[in-house]
Protein backbone atom coordinates (compact mmCIF):
# COMPACT_ATOMS: atom_id res chain seq x y z
CA UNK A 1 0.00 0.00 0.00
CA UNK A 2 2.70 2.22 0.71
CA UNK A 3 4.60 2.02 -2.58
CA UNK A 4 1.25 2.47 -4.35
CA UNK A 5 0.82 5.70 -2.57
CA UNK A 6 4.47 6.89 -3.65
CA UNK A 7 3.29 5.88 -7.10
CA UNK A 8 0.67 7.51 -6.80
CA UNK A 9 1.73 10.74 -5.63
CA UNK A 10 4.65 10.65 -8.29
CA UNK A 11 2.39 10.40 -11.57
CA UNK A 12 0.40 13.87 -9.69
CA UNK A 13 3.77 15.11 -9.68
CA UNK A 14 4.54 14.36 -13.11
CA UNK A 15 1.25 15.67 -14.51
CA UNK A 16 1.61 18.58 -12.44
CA UNK A 17 4.68 19.16 -14.53
CA UNK A 18 3.93 18.17 -17.83
CA UNK A 19 0.58 21.08 -17.94
CA UNK A 20 1.77 23.65 -15.15
CA UNK A 21 -1.01 23.02 -13.05
CA UNK A 22 -0.18 24.73 -9.69
CA UNK A 23 -2.03 24.56 -6.29
CA UNK A 24 -5.35 26.38 -5.81
CA UNK A 25 -4.68 29.96 -4.52
CA UNK A 26 -6.50 32.95 -4.48
CA UNK A 27 -5.41 36.21 -6.52
CA UNK A 28 -2.17 36.29 -6.52
CA UNK A 29 -0.30 39.33 -8.29
CA UNK A 30 2.60 39.51 -10.11
CA UNK A 31 5.38 41.83 -12.43
CA UNK A 32 6.77 40.14 -15.53
CA UNK A 33 9.84 42.10 -16.23
CA UNK A 34 10.19 41.83 -20.37
CA UNK A 35 13.30 41.83 -22.13
CA UNK A 36 13.11 45.70 -22.58
CA UNK A 37 12.60 46.83 -19.04
CA UNK A 38 9.27 46.64 -18.93
CA UNK A 39 7.27 45.38 -15.69
CA UNK A 40 3.85 43.71 -17.16
CA UNK A 41 0.87 43.17 -14.36
CA UNK A 42 -0.66 39.97 -14.40
CA UNK A 43 -3.10 37.80 -11.99
CA UNK A 44 -3.30 34.18 -11.74
CA UNK A 45 -5.64 32.35 -9.71
CA UNK A 46 -7.43 28.67 -9.77
CA UNK A 47 -5.45 25.46 -10.42
CA UNK A 48 -5.74 23.02 -13.05
CA UNK A 49 -5.27 23.35 -17.00
CA UNK A 50 -4.66 27.24 -17.96
CA UNK A 51 -5.95 29.39 -19.63
CA UNK A 52 -4.76 33.25 -20.36
CA UNK A 53 -7.58 35.89 -21.15
CA UNK A 54 -6.31 38.38 -23.31
CA UNK A 55 -8.21 41.84 -23.28
CA UNK A 56 -9.49 44.34 -25.59
CA UNK A 57 -8.94 47.79 -26.39
CA UNK A 58 -9.20 50.21 -23.62
CA UNK A 59 -9.24 47.57 -21.07
CA UNK A 60 -7.33 45.57 -18.86
CA UNK A 61 -6.84 42.52 -16.67
CA UNK A 62 -9.86 43.51 -14.32
CA UNK A 63 -12.60 43.52 -17.57
CA UNK A 64 -12.93 40.52 -17.58
CA UNK A 65 -13.64 39.82 -13.72
CA UNK A 66 -17.01 42.08 -14.89
CA UNK A 67 -18.17 39.16 -17.02
CA UNK A 68 -19.34 35.93 -16.35
CA UNK A 69 -16.33 33.89 -18.08
CA UNK A 70 -13.26 34.53 -15.83
CA UNK A 71 -15.82 33.19 -12.87
CA UNK A 72 -17.47 30.18 -14.49
CA UNK A 73 -13.19 28.95 -15.54
CA UNK A 74 -12.54 28.88 -12.23
CA UNK A 75 -15.61 27.12 -10.93
CA UNK A 76 -14.66 24.40 -13.53
CA UNK A 77 -11.37 23.90 -12.58
CA UNK A 78 -9.28 26.06 -14.70
CA UNK A 79 -5.77 27.83 -14.05
CA UNK A 80 -6.91 31.24 -14.79
CA UNK A 81 -4.24 34.15 -16.17
CA UNK A 82 -5.38 37.65 -16.60
CA UNK A 83 -2.69 40.03 -17.76
CA UNK A 84 -2.52 44.32 -18.29
CA UNK A 85 -1.69 44.30 -21.72
CA UNK A 86 1.62 46.63 -21.87
CA UNK A 87 -0.03 50.66 -21.80
CA UNK A 88 -3.12 49.69 -19.56
CA UNK A 89 -3.99 49.21 -16.75
CA UNK A 90 -1.28 48.73 -13.69
CA UNK A 91 1.77 47.58 -15.99
CA UNK A 92 3.94 50.17 -17.64
CA UNK A 93 3.41 52.55 -20.14
CA UNK A 94 5.80 53.02 -22.94
CA UNK A 95 5.80 56.66 -23.87
CA UNK A 96 7.88 55.70 -27.28
CA UNK A 97 5.40 54.00 -29.68
CA UNK A 98 8.34 51.53 -30.56
CA UNK A 99 7.93 49.53 -27.17
CA UNK A 100 4.24 47.98 -29.02
CA UNK A 101 6.00 47.67 -31.93
CA UNK A 102 7.64 43.81 -32.71
CA UNK A 103 4.59 42.00 -31.72
CA UNK A 104 5.94 43.37 -28.07
CA UNK A 105 2.34 42.34 -26.57
CA UNK A 106 2.72 38.82 -27.23
CA UNK A 107 5.73 38.32 -26.08
CA UNK A 108 5.07 39.75 -22.94
CA UNK A 109 2.41 37.02 -22.66
CA UNK A 110 4.68 34.43 -23.73
CA UNK A 111 7.53 35.90 -20.95
CA UNK A 112 4.72 35.29 -18.88
CA UNK A 113 3.82 32.01 -19.31
CA UNK A 114 7.41 30.47 -19.19
CA UNK A 115 7.70 32.07 -15.88
CA UNK A 116 4.92 30.11 -14.44
CA UNK A 117 6.35 27.17 -16.43
CA UNK A 118 3.39 26.47 -18.28
CA UNK A 119 3.59 23.68 -21.06
CA UNK A 120 0.39 24.07 -22.50
CA UNK A 121 -2.39 25.95 -22.71
CA UNK A 122 -5.60 28.19 -24.16
CA UNK A 123 -5.70 31.13 -25.25
CA UNK A 124 -9.21 33.61 -25.25
CA UNK A 125 -9.29 36.51 -26.60
CA UNK A 126 -11.36 39.30 -27.26
CA UNK A 127 -11.88 42.28 -29.90
CA UNK A 128 -8.19 43.75 -29.91
CA UNK A 129 -7.30 40.11 -27.67
CA UNK A 130 -8.01 38.51 -30.42
CA UNK A 131 -5.41 40.32 -32.63
CA UNK A 132 -2.83 39.64 -29.97
CA UNK A 133 -4.08 35.86 -29.81
CA UNK A 134 -3.87 35.63 -33.57
CA UNK A 135 0.06 36.32 -32.81
CA UNK A 136 0.18 34.14 -30.24
CA UNK A 137 -1.22 31.03 -32.32
CA UNK A 138 1.26 31.59 -34.78
CA UNK A 139 4.45 32.41 -32.20
CA UNK A 140 3.62 30.18 -29.83
CA UNK A 141 3.67 26.12 -29.79
CA UNK A 142 2.28 25.98 -26.40
CA UNK A 143 -1.24 27.44 -27.59
CA UNK A 144 -3.15 23.84 -28.04
CA UNK A 145 -6.47 25.71 -28.20
CA UNK A 146 -7.57 29.24 -28.85
CA UNK A 147 -10.71 31.80 -28.72
CA UNK A 148 -11.12 34.56 -30.97
CA UNK A 149 -14.23 36.90 -29.52
CA UNK A 150 -15.76 39.90 -31.46
CA UNK A 151 -13.21 39.71 -34.57
CA UNK A 152 -13.76 39.52 -37.97
CA UNK A 153 -11.09 39.26 -41.31
CA UNK A 154 -10.85 43.29 -41.02
CA UNK A 155 -7.62 42.76 -38.74
CA UNK A 156 -5.73 40.84 -41.43
CA UNK A 157 -5.09 43.90 -43.59
CA UNK A 158 -2.24 46.19 -42.34
CA UNK A 159 -4.17 49.25 -43.77
CA UNK A 160 -6.96 48.40 -42.16
CA UNK A 161 -9.08 51.85 -42.04
CA UNK A 162 -10.77 51.39 -38.46
CA UNK A 163 -7.18 50.76 -36.88
CA UNK A 164 -5.80 54.36 -38.71
CA UNK A 165 -8.70 56.14 -37.74
CA UNK A 166 -8.43 55.23 -34.37
CA UNK A 167 -4.71 56.30 -34.17
CA UNK A 168 -5.66 59.44 -35.94
CA UNK A 169 -7.81 60.04 -33.32
CA UNK A 170 -6.23 58.88 -30.38
CA UNK A 171 -3.03 61.07 -31.66
CA UNK A 172 -4.74 64.28 -31.14
CA UNK A 173 -6.83 64.72 -35.17
CA UNK A 174 -10.35 65.95 -35.16
CA UNK A 175 -12.48 62.46 -36.00
CA UNK A 176 -15.95 63.21 -36.07
CA UNK A 177 -16.68 59.71 -35.83
CA UNK A 178 -14.60 58.47 -32.41
CA UNK A 179 -14.97 62.49 -30.55
CA UNK A 180 -17.27 60.74 -27.99
CA UNK A 181 -14.59 57.85 -27.50
CA UNK A 182 -11.59 59.90 -27.08
CA UNK A 183 -13.72 61.96 -24.44
CA UNK A 184 -14.64 59.06 -22.73
CA UNK A 185 -11.25 58.17 -22.41
CA UNK A 186 -10.21 61.49 -21.49
CA UNK A 187 -12.88 61.57 -18.56
CA UNK A 188 -11.86 58.19 -17.62
CA UNK A 189 -8.00 59.56 -17.26
CA UNK A 190 -6.54 56.61 -19.75
CA UNK A 191 -3.26 57.08 -21.65
CA UNK A 192 -4.28 58.70 -24.95
CA UNK A 193 -0.54 58.32 -26.06
CA UNK A 194 -0.22 54.80 -25.10
CA UNK A 195 -3.68 53.98 -26.69
CA UNK A 196 -2.50 55.89 -29.85
CA UNK A 197 0.52 53.86 -30.19
CA UNK A 198 -0.67 50.70 -29.64
CA UNK A 199 -3.56 51.41 -33.13
CA UNK A 200 -0.13 52.49 -34.91
CA UNK A 201 1.56 49.30 -34.18
CA UNK A 202 -1.43 46.87 -33.91
CA UNK A 203 -0.08 43.72 -35.72
CA UNK A 204 -2.03 42.44 -38.50
CA UNK A 205 -1.71 38.38 -39.42
CA UNK A 206 -2.26 37.77 -43.19
CA UNK A 207 -4.97 35.33 -44.07
CA UNK A 208 -2.77 33.14 -45.52
CA UNK A 209 -0.70 32.44 -42.43
CA UNK A 210 -4.47 32.14 -40.36
CA UNK A 211 -4.74 28.82 -43.05
CA UNK A 212 -2.02 27.51 -41.36
CA UNK A 213 -2.99 27.30 -37.96
CA UNK A 214 -3.54 23.92 -37.16
CA UNK A 215 -4.77 23.85 -33.38
CA UNK A 216 -8.38 24.09 -32.92
CA UNK A 217 -9.59 28.03 -33.29
CA UNK A 218 -13.14 29.22 -31.69
CA UNK A 219 -14.67 32.04 -33.47
CA UNK A 220 -17.42 33.78 -31.24
CA UNK A 221 -19.35 36.95 -31.45
CA UNK A 222 -22.48 38.74 -31.04
CA UNK A 223 -25.61 38.72 -33.39
CA UNK A 224 -25.48 42.12 -33.52
CA UNK A 225 -21.42 42.65 -33.66
CA UNK A 226 -19.95 43.70 -36.94
CA UNK A 227 -17.68 46.18 -35.66
CA UNK A 228 -14.51 44.19 -37.07
CA UNK A 229 -15.55 42.61 -40.07
CA UNK A 230 -17.62 39.01 -40.80
CA UNK A 231 -16.94 36.69 -37.73
CA UNK A 232 -18.09 34.08 -40.25
CA UNK A 233 -15.44 34.71 -42.66
CA UNK A 234 -12.74 34.72 -39.97
CA UNK A 235 -13.77 31.51 -39.12
CA UNK A 236 -13.96 29.93 -42.86
CA UNK A 237 -9.64 30.98 -42.86
CA UNK A 238 -8.51 27.90 -40.40
CA UNK A 239 -8.43 23.89 -40.59
CA UNK A 240 -10.07 23.23 -37.87
CA UNK A 241 -12.67 26.09 -36.31
CA UNK A 242 -15.74 26.50 -34.88
CA UNK A 243 -18.56 29.26 -35.10
CA UNK A 244 -20.65 30.60 -32.80
CA UNK A 245 -23.14 33.48 -32.45
CA UNK A 246 -24.60 34.75 -29.07
CA UNK A 247 -27.01 37.67 -28.22
CA UNK A 248 -25.84 40.97 -27.91
CA UNK A 249 -23.58 43.82 -30.04
CA UNK A 250 -19.59 44.48 -29.28
CA UNK A 251 -19.32 45.81 -25.86
CA UNK A 252 -22.32 43.11 -24.51
CA UNK A 253 -21.70 39.69 -25.79
CA UNK A 254 -18.13 39.35 -23.92
CA UNK A 255 -20.38 39.81 -20.70
CA UNK A 256 -23.05 37.32 -21.22
CA UNK A 257 -23.66 33.67 -19.74
CA UNK A 258 -24.18 32.54 -23.32
CA UNK A 259 -20.59 33.80 -24.02
CA UNK A 260 -19.34 31.93 -21.01
CA UNK A 261 -21.09 28.49 -21.64
CA UNK A 262 -19.90 28.45 -25.55
CA UNK A 263 -16.10 28.95 -24.48
CA UNK A 264 -16.74 26.53 -21.57
CA UNK A 265 -18.63 24.20 -23.40
CA UNK A 266 -16.33 24.23 -26.76
CA UNK A 267 -13.05 23.98 -24.03
CA UNK A 268 -14.07 20.74 -22.92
Amino acid sequence: MRYLKLICFSLLLTITKNYGFAQANADSAHYYTAPDGIKIYYEVKGAGYPVVLVHGFIGNSQSWKRGVLYHDLLAAGYKVITVDLRGNGKSDHPADCEGYNHDAEAKDIMGIVTELGIKKYVAVGYSRGSIITARLMVLDKRVKQAVMGGMGTDFTNPDWPRRIMFYRAFSGEDVPELAATVANVKKANLDIAALACMQKYQPSTPKETLAKVKIKVLIICGDKDSDNGKAADLAALFKHSTFKTVPGDHGAAVQTKEFSDAVLGWIK
